[in-house]
Parts: C-alpha cells; structure tokens; sequence
C-alpha cells in the first residue's frame, strides 16, 4: 500500500507538469504519512541529502562551464576542429563531435556542451547547406561525451550516492576510454550518414591554420589538464579543483582571450546560481524519495528478483540497463542517479562488478535519456537552439541512437576500458 502511494502520487504529481524536485518530496511526504511516520523526517532527509562536502564542487564545476561559454573557449574549439577534421565529406559533423569532446573536457556538462557548441555549430552548418535535423542530431547526441570526459559534476553524485566513497579522481580517469570511444563512434556514424545524405565537403586550411588554432585554445583546453592533474598528483581535492577551475577560467577569460567582462562574468553567476539550485534541490528531494524506498525495502526486494531472474553477470548488467534506459525516458538524470544507485550497486557488485565500472555505465546509460523523448533535456535544448520541432529530429536520430546503445554495450561488457586508466595512475 505505502509503496503504491509513493509511486502512484509521484506519477501524479510529475503528469500533472509539478517540477520533478517538489513531485519526488510531495510523494516522500504522502508516503510518510500513510506509514505514520513523523514528517520532519522529510525535511531532515532532504537536508542530509545536500549535507555532503563533494557536493560542493558541483556549483563551481557549473559556474566554470558557464565561464567558458561566455569566454568564447567553445568557438576556439570549433576552429580547432574543423581545422583537424572538418575538410571529409559532412566534415562539419565531425566538427560538432569533437568540439562537444573537447567542450566536455573543460564544463562537464552535456546541457553547457548542447548549448555552446550548438549555438555555433548549428547556425554554422545550417549556412554551409547541411540539413537541420542532422546538425541538431549530431549536437545533442555528441554533448553526451560531456558526461564520461572528466570533469563530470554527474560523477560526483554518483559518488555521494553510493555510499561506500568511490573515489571522485578514479571515476574522472575511468571515463576518459569509453568517452573517447563514444566519441569516435559517433564521428563515424556522422560520417556515414552524411555520405548517404551526400552532405557538403570541407577543405583542410593547412598545418600552420591548425597549429595557430591548437594554441589559440590550449589555454582553455589546460582546464582540464590543470583539474585531473592537480587531483591525481594529490595537490588538491575534486572540490577544491572546481574552484580552482573557476579561477583559471576567469584568468583565461579576463587576461588572455580578454572576452570576459563584468557582464558576462555575473551572466553566468546568476544562471549558474539558478541551475545549482535546481540541481541540489533535486538532489535533497530525490534523497527523501530514496529513503522511502529504503524504509520500503525496495532496493533487497529488487536484487532478490534479479537474483530470482539470473544470477548471471551478463544478464545482471543487461537487465539493469534495460531498467535504467526505460527510467531515463521519464526523469531527468541526476535524480535517478541519486534514487537508482543504493538500489542497482549493490545487484552489480554482487555480480562482481567494480563500482568504478558500474558508475561510468550509469553515466552513458543515463546519458542516453538526455536525448530521448519525452523528458530528454539535452533533446529539448538542440530542439531549441536549432528551432526544430522535437518530433522531426526523432525521426532521423536513430543512427546516433544505435550508436549509443552500442557504445553502452561496449562499456558494460569490457570493463577493461573503464578500469585501465585507474589502475595505471593507482600504481
């Protein structure tokens, strides 16, 4: 009955359009008090949900992706890309992806990577004769590399989730290979589709053209450089290394690129100010969503059916993956990180899967319903940029979402891509 309350008003709440934060703790607060349970509990779960230190780091993460933005680094990556790639056949395609790449590696954030490299690229290929759906399709799916390239803000929730403290600095190097990887896929796959499509060709500027524009944007691109090497060499911690980053950005910003005045710098407070809030909100409400579902047993009661179903480590990740891309269809990402992984960790390491691994696997997975109707976000922020209707990008999407699924199965099955660079740095 209470489990039956907690979902039933949650599903409620969220089709009648309540923000999905205020659903999670109004069908917390229903389910607490049809068990008879003191509804300070609610309050005090969703404080305690937020009382985490490696929290901290997320809005300086935000903060900077947003300074970066505004500082111009994501144009100073277009121009290396297209140098590089951009001279094949739907070469501007191949640009999208590896600007997103390189844009991932400095903000994290497959919204910041939709929104910057989108507002550059789309306008962009849309003048060179590429088709909309195309150049959105590419943008949205690309930005979810963003998720697995290091620094991620996703990872250090997963990390507060999961409660045993998988190590912030091992999961920023377990998602280099397999966002390389993903990457490299979805270059290939905007390739081909662009050759069937017989999309426009680029030409190739030159060695110096693209020396000169590695070295304009290395500046920004050190962000990265300066974050993991400061975490792995131990000089500072993944927070502070979000301030830090925050300082660099603003130095990059003011000093060299001299793009980034007074206007821009508290632009991006006030935007990051409201994105944070709405992230550590969810974050505090989902807390008291899954402490419901703890009290309720969920979470033993799902691992003895998966147990009942196989107990087979293939199918284990299958079946977990099945569930987690039906769920990224309906909620946004960070929630579901926070209610889904005390329930599927402990399935998986009891499979003997590492939680490094498993952790990267949920990035991707999740990742994928950023661009899946109906409440994909980074979907709704291409559809935006490019203004295009979300039912016509659907419609020739499904090559990038194979692309995905393959990527994702990659990751899951080889964990040798998520726990080679860890182990390498561990020694």
């Amino acid at each position: 009955m209470e489990l039956l309350v907690l979902f039933a008003v949650l599903f409620a709440l969220l089709i009648l359009g309540v923000p999905v934060g205020f659903a999670l703790l109004g069908s917390a607060i229903a389910c607490f008090a049809v068990m008879d349970i003191p509804l300070i509990v609610a309050v005090q779960r969703t404080a305690a949900g937020i009382s985490v230190f490696t929290l901290m780091a997320i809005p300086f993460f935000i903060f900077a992706g947003d300074l970066m933005y505004r500082a111009g680094i994501a144009e100073r990556l277009v121009r290396v890309a297209d140098a590089a790639v951009g001279r094949v056949r739907g070469g501007l395609g191949l640009v999208d992806v590896g600007a997103s790449m390189m844009f991932g590696a400095v903000s994290g954030s497959a919204i910041a990577s939709a929104s910057a490299i989108g507002s550059t690229m789309v306008p962009l290929m849309k003048d060179k004769g590429y088709p909309l759906d195309y150049s959105v399709n590419v943008t949205v799916t690309a930005a979810i590399v963003g998720l697995l390239i290091p620094p991620s803000h996703n990872m250090i929730i997963y990390s507060a989730a999961s409660g045993i403290g998988v190590s912030i600095g091992d999961l920023f190097m377990a998602g280099v290979l397999p966002g390389l990887l993903t990457g490299a896929m979805l270059m290939m796959t905007a390739w081909l589709v662009a050759r069937r499509r017989n999309l426009p060709k680029g030409y190739f500027p030159g060695w110096r053209a693209l020396a000169r524009a590695v070295a304009v944007a290395l500046p920004g691109l050190m962000t990265a450089i300066i974050i993991m090497g400061g975490i792995l060499s131990g000089i500072f911690t993944p927070t502070e290394s979000s301030a830090i980053a925050v300082i660099y950005t603003v130095l990059v910003g003011t000093l060299v690129y001299r793009s980034l005045g007074w206007k821009e710098f508290w632009g991006a407070a006030r935007k990051s100010a409201r994105t944070t809030a709405m992230v550590l909100f969810i974050i505090a409400t989902a807390t008291a969503f899954g402490f419901a579902l703890a009290l309720l047993e969920v979470p033993a009661a799902l691992a003895s059916l998966i147990a009942v179903i196989t107990d087979n480590p293939l199918l284990t990740l299958l079946i977990i993956n099945i569930m987690l891309l039906v769920l990224g269809t309906f909620m946004d990402m960070a929630p579901l990180i926070v209610i889904t992984t005390p329930i599927f960790l402990p399935v998986a390491m009891g499979v003997g899967v590492d939680p490094v691994h498993f952790g990267i696997i949920m990035m991707l997975n999740l990742g994928i319903g950023l661009v899946t109707p109906p409440v994909g976000s980074v979907l709704f922020v291409g559809s935006a940029v490019g203004k295009i209707p979300v039912t016509k990008l659907v419609r020739t999407i499904w090559p990038f979402y194979l692309t995905l699924i393959a990527a994702l199965a990659l990751v899951t099955y080889v964990p040798f891509l998520s726990l080679w660079l860890p182990s390498v740095f561990a020694k």
